[in-house]
């Protein structure tokens, strides 16, 4: 008999006493973050900001603003906010409501449409949901004399398709036909730091140039606590400022978030190129798994879905086991996949997986779906061995 499910703050607990964690980067233990924050403001002299006024922030704000190529930057407590922001402020100036972006946008599926309910806007969602959005999308949205969107969000790479990215000439083409329709282009860059090197030898200045506007995250790649950047033009970010006060993101104090980022943010971007080179190493080992799909194949980025011939409840009752059995933590999120009786995972390769090899990862991996498949005959849900393709 299966066991009953774990809650999350036993999944949570779980995880914590696991010696291998493949996903993601290392957990800081209670405090440590604080600490090492608190640490390193005092080596360097940092004072704490007052309502986003400091050294500190100020420094931080104009280093990633020459970095991406733009002329000016404004920290944000959260992406969220800062897209909100961003597609309000060039909806404003364009004099009209509509936005355009990919169906599977955070902004569509994670954030409860507060572009709608807090600013009024309404969407168009734009192509083919298992690709990146392209010219030829929004060209044939233009044909069916539907109203031009003010501003189109692209992200880069787009997280929910398994991190896909378009390639660099259809980049080009969707900015230059938005911008001869005289459309904004936001970069939901989210990832921006683990997508350069797949554009690479491109610098991110030459990543961000067909893009009016560009978010930032310092969280899942950088590793920080919390927060973000909005980048563009100078009278942009001055009025993203205000929408900033507006949205009550103007903490009286913001350097906590800050230093978080700061402190690591150079040698985060020195790691993204052994991030991505360890990505295809283990995609290519987990693909050896009969099963087990890798989509995409190879991956664009360091991130990449896994589809199991499993069920959902199957898979996550043998992850626990294997977590509790092994003492590896193979998968954060399981969910259901393309296929019926399928599953999916997120792989997101970072620190975590730069210290253990193929040799010891793949083989749980194996004995991941194993379990899956004895757990699902117990319950009569083996999925069907054969799974659509998702390209």
């Amino acid at each position: 008999m299966n066991p009953a499910p774990l809650t999350a703050a036993e999944q949570a607990s779980l995880r914590r006493r696991c010696t291998v964690q493949v996903p993601g980067h290392p957990s800081s233990a209670p405090g440590a973050e604080l600490v090492r924050i608190g640490q390193w403001c005092q080596e360097h002299g940092w004072h704490a900001d007052v309502y986003g006024e400091g050294k500190l922030i100020d420094v931080f704000e104009r280093k990633i603003a020459t970095l991406l190529g733009k002329a000016a930057a404004v920290f944000m407590p959260s992406g969220t906010m800062a897209q909100l922001i961003a597609l309000r402020i060039w909806c404003e100036r364009k004099g009209s409501k509509r936005i355009a972006m990919h169906a599977t946008s955070h902004l569509e599926l994670h954030e409860e449409r507060a572009y709608a309910h807090l600013h009024g806007l309404q969407v168009t969602l734009l192509g083919a949901r298992e690709r990146p959005t392209e010219a030829r999308d929004l060209a044939e949205m233009l044909a069916t004399g539907a109203e031009p969107p003010a501003a189109l969000l692209v992200e880069l790479p787009a997280r929910e398709i398994g991190g896909r990215l378009p390639s660099w000439e259809k980049i080009e083409a969707l900015s230059a036909l938005a911008h001869d329709r005289g459309i904004r282009l936001h970069m939901d860059g989210a990832r921006l730091w683990e997508a350069r090197e797949h554009f690479a030898p491109k610098s991110l200045a030459e990543v961000c140039a067909p893009f009016d506007s560009v978010y930032v995250s310092f969280y899942k790649g950088i590793g920080a606590l919390a927060g973000a950047m909005l980048l563009g033009p100078e009278d942009f970010i001055a009025e993203a400022r205000i929408w900033r006060r507006r949205h009550g993101g103007t903490l009286v104090q913001l350097h906590p978030f800050v230093a978080s980022a700061a402190m690591r943010f150079d040698t985060q971007i020195a790691k993204m190129p052994a991030y991505r080179a360890r990505a295809l190493d283990f995609a290519a080992g987990l693909s050896t798994i009969a099963g087990m799909v890798v989509d995409p194949q190879p991956p664009q980025v360091n991130l990449f879905h896994v589809h199991f011939a499993a069920p959902p409840a199957a898979l996550t009752t043998a992850r626990d086991q294997i977590a509790s059995e092994d003492g590896a933590w193979l998968a954060q999120r399981i969910g259901p996949g393309n296929t019926p009786g399928w599953s999916s995972t997120e792989i997101y390769v970072g620190d975590n997986l730069l210290t253990h090899d193929n040799s010891i990862v793949v083989p749980l991996f194996a004995k991941l779906l194993a379990l899956a498949h004895s757990h699902a005959r117990a319950t009569s849900l083996l999925a069907h061995p054969q799974m659509r393709a998702t390209t």
